[in-house]
């Protein structure tokens, strides 16, 4: 039997990166996955790929989040793990940042995160189970050289995670925020001089960058029962950058 066996999951962000992992790892641990994204050809093709569902969601637009989660309610009656994965990335330092750059990175990074958590919130919370994974970032847990409102964002994401978790805690619902550092994905090298000198990754003690499954592993352990006792916490899979 598998870790997720027949858990009613949903990710974000799947039809590519660490989201497109995360699902084929739900999926071989015998999850019913929904996968969501905007890019629909990528997306549709993993959910093929793993037998899940695929719809296409804007994570920004309110109404598409209730018609989504009522759908998968009607069609399986729950939800037992909602993962939190889209995200977009912004190379710009705070006098480069106008009001336009701030507002469209807090949009999906952050309410994007809040929309999802508030529309899953209620069913989990009458079965009295249920588990959300917020993907945030080390940019959430300290500065971010060139990358103000994304680092903005993801410290946003950090505190909801808390605010959510002590809320729900009482009603069996688990929350709780994974912080990647740099994770072999197409974000990665959208970073302000990763590839330039290797300066960025002399400072991972491990010395390697991570790969997209060790993120998804991680999620797979906060989703399933496993993590039963952890709730409000932040998980970090960084190799080591932030011990130093």
């Amino acid at each position: 039997m598998g870790r997720l066996q027949d858990k009613v999951c949903l990710i974000t962000g799947a039809a590519r990166g660490q989201g497109a992992v995360e699902a084929r790892l739900f999926a071989s641990e015998g999850a019913r996955v929904w996968l969501t994204d905007v890019r629909d050809g990528e997306g549709g093709a993993v959910a093929e790929e793993i037998g899940g569902e695929y719809r296409s969601l804007d994570v920004r637009d309110a109404g598409a989040w209730e018609a989504l989660v009522a759908e998968m309610l009607d069609a399986s009656k729950r939800i037992d793990v909602l993962v939190n994965n889209a995200g977009i990335f912004q190379a710009k330092r705070l006098i480069e940042t106008d009001l336009k750059d701030f507002d469209a990175v807090m949009a999906v990074n952050c309410t994007g995160v809040f929309l999802g958590m508030r529309a899953v919130a209620p069913a989990m919370a009458e079965a009295g189970r249920g588990s959300i994974v917020n993907i945030s970032s080390i940019a959430g847990l300290g500065g971010a050289r060139s990358a103000f409102a994304y680092s903005a964002s993801k410290w946003a994401v950090r505190g909801m995670t808390k605010s959510a978790a002590f809320e729900l805690g009482r009603r069996g619902v688990r929350v709780n925020s994974i912080h990647p550092g740099m994770i072999e994905t197409e974000m990665l090298h959208q970073v302000a001089g990763y590839a330039e000198d290797g300066r960025m990754l002399r400072a991972v003690p491990l010395g390697r960058v991570g790969e997209a499954d060790e993120v998804a592993r991680l999620a797979l352990f906060l989703a399933s029962d496993e993590s039963s006792y952890s709730t409000g916490s932040e998980f970090i899979v960084d190799g080591g950058i932030t011990a130093i």
